[in-house]
């Protein structure tokens, strides 16, 4: 019964049901009589004759027939291209009558040949399939006055738009859009999707973007990017467009931004500026993770390779601010950035680079309570927070790429980023038991001062030899990074007695000093070899030299103001010197279905690191092995499956073997634990993915599943008569942690109605240990969750979509056996816009966020955010816009969160934006516009 009911569904859900299945079709015989050839793989596509977008689409056989099925009434265009033969365009109707099409014999005609003939010139198709890449036509859609390319990209099969801008495609997030095949301004998506005009572009194509490793050797890794291709016109290539905005409202929020592009020929100018305080600007910097410094930790990546980050960033030493705005607190951020690309000599010399600017500050107040359940009873703690955060920064960054011939190229790329920042922290915290007696106090107040520089310098050699496949590349880049801060700790702590009495205090004044200089040589050269025309070997040889210094300070005072009595126990002047080899040997055997790879990576890495201050060495050597295999079969150019395997291991980190003395939190401690060894971690993944173009028709299913042998723990005591924590990293050598995640996906377009529609399926989970008081810790964690997306955009009518599904948690630890954190939630995300008389536009968008009370917290959590806006447009081309919006009309915008991590529970409250109602102006400008008019 249950195999008969889930058939059932799947046939409902994933096929086009059987009753509903039409007789209507279209069948034929692509032919050159003048050369007695049957045209192979001739393109074939039906478009609706109202307005040419494609319903159906196939290829002839070896015969040059063709049949096409499934259609529905209606009227119809039938379009046939074939490489050097003119199209072939014939109107036609399906209806009752004439539920089939029989077009017979269908003689192409070569293009040559037409010089007397009459050509048959046909509607646009809006669609065409060219090897990987799928290429949309602009011109086959319907484009509204100053509507930019991301207006454009909803209106294309198969791709998606949310309100934050990310794009996916045929199933997949698409993580790059360029401009003429170059990046533009960075990796930022957004940056192209609402700066450029729709007006200007001749194609869209989207593809799957091999690494750049197998682009130049032709060698498939396996590695793939979903990117965007914006070509545009050539006559759009000249002139300048962009807009202005300005807006203001209640309660003190504004934002205003300026978009200006100056295009000519082969290079592009852009500039932007934004400022606001309302969390609705550009407040994220995409390369933080990528030039922030590190964390204190040598890495080595999932290829062996090694990086070194001396103890992370000199502002590590206090609280200091990353430069990102996550939704809590009251941001100010003014940012700008400057562009400009260029090609030259016959497009043998080209430059790309980027400018930014900007700074971010973010005031707010937060509370968290807090649970430590522990073997000997529970610990509370209540802390208040009150902070404000300020971060400037500039960065430059560049590419120049030279053709030194047919064979060579040579890539030098360079950035630069000078930062400086303060942060400012008030911390009141009491600690108590479970029967309410307190066990101390805490009053701390932390400035910090941070300076920053950073330099990065690459050159990438390539070549290819004349033997198909045979290459060399070789690449040198140096890294330089500064950092340094200052700043004090201020901090009393109460402890009390069994009874709840005070019986001690410990007060902390302190200046602390920091200052941080690395550098790091890596060279790589990479040789591969074909043995056969299906099998290849790729070596690589690499080199890593690592130098640094790191100081830190801390001293009391001698004199009031006055600091400087150094306190050796918190002061330490480290020197390191590392130098790592890495050699790898990567199989690779493909067919005209199949990529098989199979080999490793293996770095030897002598580290030294000695102690100036007290003489002390610290020497390690180690070897890291990373094994990887993956397997691709192409069933089609849009189907595949591909399966992968990855080995890695991972070293203790510098902050665990032997962590820097610090005090700012002095409840919790962290000791170091010189007898690590390292873990290792097994990584399989699988990726399916199907897309049929005419349909719109996607299915993607993927997972990973990870686990760890030796894995590297946390070890925590905790003093419950004190509330204090001492922490020790140690190998768990009998016990293998482990993790999952499984996703599914279908999506289609249902064209009577034009609607888009996916569900999604996950699961993921992990299970980790760790020890608490002595006692072993199992924790567990699963979430399951579905979600249904609806979205139509009728250009120059409406646009909806909404998002919904329910998810349900597994959170429990082995300590707490009675009690746990399982249950279940509801979101969902919707929106609309609608197009009205006279220019005016309406639009609305809802976040519904609920989380069911649980043995852990006793309440329920659900939140409403509502925004709606109105706008009014004028003259010609719509230049002047006038919008009128709220934020959180509901006034539901609170800051709450909770979570439980292992033996901990904590509920947090922080400021947010609360609801406001703000008036904008826009402008948009384009020279374009003027110079068609004039025309």
């Amino acid at each position: 019964m249950k195999i008969t009911i889930l058939v059932f569904i799947s046939c409902c859900f994933f096929s086009t049901p059987l009753l509903a299945q039409s007789t209507y079709s279209v069948k034929g015989a692509i032919t050159d009589t003048a050369a007695k050839a049957k045209l192979l793989n001739t393109s074939i596509s039906v478009l609706n004759a109202k307005d040419s977008t494609l319903r159906k689409f196939t290829r002839a056989d070896a015969t040059g027939a063709f049949a096409i099925n499934n259609l529905t009434k209606g009227k119809f265009i039938l379009l046939v291209t074939y490489p050097g033969y003119a199209d072939y365009v014939e109107t036609f109707s399906l209806d009752s009558v004439h539920t089939t099409h029989d077009f017979g014999r269908l003689n192409m005609l070569l293009k040559a040949k037409l010089l007397a003939d009459v050509i048959i010139k046909g509607s646009r198709a809006a669609i065409k399939i060219k090897g990987d890449t799928t290429e949309f036509d602009p011109r086959a859609y319907t484009i509204e006055k100053n509507a930019t390319v991301e207006d454009l990209l909803k209106q294309l099969q198969g791709i998606t738009i949310d309100k934050d801008g990310k794009i996916t495609a045929q199933g997949q997030t698409v993580s790059k859009v360029l401009v003429d095949g170059e990046e533009f301004f960075g990796d930022d998506p957004t940056l192209v999707t609402k700066n450029l005009r729709a007006d200007m572009v001749d194609k869209v194509q989207l593809y799957d973007k091999k690494s750049d490793q197998a682009t130049f050797t032709g060698i498939d890794d396996g590695q793939k990017t979903k990117t965007i291709n914006i070509q545009l016109k050539a006559d759009k290539k000249n002139g300048y467009f962009g807009k202005a905005e300005a807006g203001g409202g209640t309660d003190g929020y504004y934002q205003s931004s300026l978009l200006f592009n100056r295009f000519k020929a082969k290079s592009k100018f852009s500039a932007y500026g934004i400022m606001g305080n309302n969390g609705k600007v550009g407040l994220g910097w995409d390369d933080s993770q990528k030039y922030s410094g590190g964390n204190g930790n040598v890495e080595f990546g999932d290829d062996g390779s090694v990086s070194f980050y001396f103890n992370g960033n000199a502002d590590d030493a206090l609280d200091s601010f990353g430069g990102q705005y996550n939704g809590r607190g009251i941001p100010l951020a003014r940012t700008g950035g400057v562009h400009y690309d260029s090609k030259w000599n016959n497009d043998k010399q080209s430059l790309n680079t980027n400018y930014k600017i900007g700074s971010l500050a973010v005031d707010g107040t937060e509370n968290t309570l807090s649970q430590n359940n522990t073997p000997g009873g529970s610990i509370n703690s209540n802390s208040d927070r009150g902070y404000h955060n300020f971060l400037f920064r500039q960065k430059l960054d560049g590419t120049y790429i030279i053709k030194l011939d047919t064979t060579s190229t040579l890539k030098i790329m360079f950035d630069a980023t000078a930062k400086n920042g303060q942060t400012l922290s008030n911390y009141n915290s009491v600690t108590q038991r479970s029967d309410s007696i307190r066990l101390n106090s805490n009053l701390r107040n932390i400035i910090n001062n941070t300076n920053g520089k950073i330099m990065n310098v690459s050159a990438l050699f390539t070549k290819k030899f004349a033997k198909k496949g045979r290459t060399f590349s070789f690449n040198i880049s140096e890294g330089l990074n500064q950092s340094s801060a200052n700043g004090f700790l201020r901090s009393e702590a109460d402890f009390y007695d069994a009874a709840g009495v005070r019986d001690s205090i410990q007060r902390t004044d302190q200046l602390k000093t920091s200052n941080l200089q690395s550098s790091a040589l890596t060279t790589n050269a990479t040789y591969t070899e074909p043995l056969t025309k299906q099998l290849s070997i790729v070596f690589n040889y690499a080199v890593g030299i690592n130098n640094g210094t790191s100081e830190q300070r801390s001293f009391n005072q001698s004199l009031p103001g006055v600091y400087n009595v150094q306190v050796d126990s918190l002061s330490n002047s480290y020197r390191l010197n590392e130098f790592s080899n890495q050699i790898g040997a990567i199989f690779n055997y493909k067919t005209k279905k199949t990529t098989l790879n199979a080999g490793s990576k293996v770095s030897d890495v002598n580290f030294n690191q000695m102690n100036e201050l007290t003489s002390t060495p610290f020497k390690r050597n180690f070897v890291n092995w990373a094994p990887q295999a993956s397997f691709q079969y192409r069933f089609s150019q849009q189907q595949s499956l591909y399966l992968n395997y990855n080995g890695r291991t991972t070293q203790p980190s510098i902050n665990q073997i032997q962590p820097v003395a610090n005090n700012t939190d002095n409840l919790n401690i962290i000791v170091g634990n010189q007898a690590l060894t390292p873990s290792f971690t097994n990584s399989f993944g699988f990726f399916y993915y199907s897309y049929k173009v005419i349909s719109g028709q996607s299915i993607n299913f993927n997972g990973n599943y990870s686990l760890t042998n030796n894995p590297i723990i946390s070890n925590v005591f905790t003093d419950t008569s004190k509330g204090k924590t001492v922490s020790q990293y140690v190998n768990l050598g009998n016990k293998t942690p482990f993790n999952f995640n499984l996703n599914s996906y279908y999506g289609r377009k249902i064209e009577k109605v034009g609607v888009n529609v996916g569900l999604s399926l996950r699961a993921n989970g992990n299970t980790s240990y760790s020890i608490s008081n002595g006692a072993l810790n199992r924790l567990i964690y699963d979430n399951y969750s579905a979600q249904l997306n609806i979205s139509k955009y009728k250009e120059k009518k409406y646009e909806f979509y909404t998002s919904f599904g329910p998810n349900y948690t597994i959170s429990n630890s082995s300590l707490l056996k009675n009690i746990n954190n399982n249950g279940r939630g509801f979101r969902a995300d919707g929106g609309f816009n609608l197009y009205l008389p006279a220019k005016f536009q309406v639009g609305s968008d809802v976040n519904y966020e609920f989380t069911a009370k649980t043995q852990t917290f006793a309440t329920d959590l659900k939140r409403t955010l509502l925004n709606a806006n109105i706008t009014k447009t004028f003259f010609k081309n719509d230049d002047l816009k006038l919008t009128l919006w709220a934020n959180d009309l509901l006034n539901q915008n609170v800051g709450f969160s909770r979570s439980v991590s292992g033996n901990f529970i904590q509920q947090n409250s922080y400021t947010t934006i609360k609801r406001y109602f703000m008036f904008s102006i826009t402008w948009n400008f384009n020279s374009m516009n003027t110079a068609a008019a004039k025309k």
